[in-house]
């Protein structure tokens, strides 16, 4: 039997997935590491906390595999983080990650004094304080000694896959949210090494997500037990990953991932963009290209709310107290913007916010409008993805907030489309596995292994009626933020 190994390295912890020859998931491993907040609005990690993970994740997963079985190892992985090397390759410092707000100043200096549209001329996108481009200004102006020390930029999970074969790489999914790649024609763009003051001797080799990288190292695969002949694959951002997982490849499909993050991804086989519009134009792993939406907080918005504020983790018993007629007529709104915001606003001063609040409001009305306010933000980021002239009639749904029914049912109303969930939920890990099946030669195309192993399990369909309700509560919430903007930026 052949076996594949796909890999998500998440923000809060790494998630190992073993997958047989006909794409099902034999065995999924997790292991949960630490994010640091060293100050306010600021989020880093250790690289080599993702790393020990890894290896004491591959343990468990490979316990009683035949070494040669194992054909490739696909990573997906978070995007934007910062990682950098030294000329020895040890890492210089903690991973400012992608939720990481401290790049206010160098953002604005891209977006108006670089200017937008030269931003989009140079790279297809605009800056954002996540992105990687805004956190090397930032290094450069305040940490100079770590600047002058840097041999390599990596992105994180090209971190394990440097680790696996010793080869610098990223894939151009995971390096087009870097703003510092040329998205349309595939290539690092000088102007903006320039601008940040690199170089691309720096930069790591640019490789399509199902291209192999290199092998696994000798001493690696003697560790682990598997065989020296096991491929690695470039893999892909975490977005993509997930993408190819529930089968958003080719023209005009779409998936939605309520995970940390949320984000909305619709796939194309041309570039597109506008540098007026807070919509991320990407490559995707399937070698094409996608936009893509992305709110900072999603379902940590519903583990927040109920770990910190209710101090309680039963879930359950907190949906089965929103009733159904109750939805679509909620008076409390929310703003999800516990970590600022991305898309579309790109508001790093955005803080979350509840209104509509009386004596009569109940736990249940707060808990409802924490869904329906993540639900809203998705929908902000479509309603300017339709611009572009795509119709989104469907989609895929996939993240830890997808196991909600009530959350299901929220979103396909508040959308007004259908919602179509996978049988296999591991979206970015399960995709990278099909990306190393790719890579191995084992199948001819991103497309063939898209078709080939993917099936949904439920259709969620939005109810005219209550759909209705939710479109006019959503231009009430559409209002809010306007109202409140100049606010966040006096409270600082």
């Amino acid at each position: 039997m052949k076996h594949y190994i796909g890999v998500d390295l998440g923000t809060s912890s790494i998630k190992l997935l073993l997958v047989s020859e006909q794409g099902e998931i034999l065995r999924s491993i997790s292991r949960e590491y630490p994010i640091y907040y060293p100050k306010s609005g600021y989020s880093e990690q250790n690289p080599k906390d993702w790393w020990n993970a890894f290896l004491d994740g591959m343990k468990e997963l490979l316990c009683g595999i035949p070494a040669d079985s194992v054909r490739a190892i696909g990573v997906a992985g978070q995007m934007h983080g910062l990682v950098i090397l030294d000329e020895r390759d040890t890492v210089i410092r903690p991973a400012i990650l992608w939720n990481d707000g401290r790049t206010e100043k160098q953002t604005a200096y891209l977006n108006e004094v670089i200017g937008k549209d030269t931003l989009f001329a140079y790279t297809g996108n605009i800056a954002f304080a996540g992105f990687t481009a805004p956190k090397i200004l930032w290094l450069r102006e305040n940490e100079p000694q770590n600047f002058e020390k840097i041999k390599k930029i990596m992105l994180p999970k090209d971190y394990i896959n440097y680790l696996l074969t010793g080869v610098h790489c990223t894939d151009y999914s995971d390096a087009a949210g870097m703003l510092l790649l040329d998205v349309k024609n595939k290539r690092w763009s000088k102007e903006m090494l320039d601008v940040c003051g690199v170089n691309e001797c720096q930069m790591p080799k640019l490789f399509e997500s199902f291209e192999r990288v290199g092998h696994i190292k000798k001493e690696l695969a003697d560790l682990l037990g598997i065989s020296r002949d096991a491929v690695v694959v470039a893999g892909a951002g975490d977005n993509a990953g997930a993408a190819i997982g529930t089968a958003t490849v080719g023209e005009g499909k779409c998936n939605i991932s309520l995970g940390t993050s949320g984000t909305i991804f619709v796939s194309s086989d041309s570039f597109s963009g506008d540098a007026a519009q807070a919509i991320h134009a990407f490559c995707h792993a399937d070698g094409g290209y996608h936009l893509m939406g992305c709110i900072l907080s999603a379902a940590s918005c519903n583990k927040w709310f109920c770990d910190e504020i209710l101090n309680t983790k039963d879930y359950k018993t907190e949906e089965s107290a929103v009733k159904a007629e109750r939805l679509g007529k909620n008076e409390v709104f929310f703003l999800p913007y516990l970590m600022g915001e991305r898309s579309p606003i790109n508001d790093v001063n955005a803080t979350g916010l509840f209104i509509g609040l009386r004596p009569s409001t109940a736990r249940a009305d707060m808990y409802q409008a924490v869904l329906e306010g993540v639900a809203f933000a998705i929908k902000d980021n479509l309603e300017i993805i339709k611009r572009f002239g795509v119709d989104v009639k469907s989609s895929c749904l996939c993240g830890g907030g997808a196991k909600s029914k009530l959350w299901r049912e929220i979103l396909a109303n508040v959308l007004d489309i259908e919602l179509n969930i996978p049988v296999t939920e591991q979206g970015p890990g399960y995709g990278a596995a099909l990306l190393a099946m790719v890579g191995a030669g084992d199948l001819a195309s991103v497309r063939e292994a898209a078709d080939q192993f993917f099936s949904i399990k439920e259709t969620v369909k939005p109810d005219r009626a209550l759909s209705a309700l939710y479109a006019e509560r959503y231009e009430k919430y559409r209002r809010i933020y306007p109202a409140v903007k100049n606010l966040y930026q006096n409270m600082k």
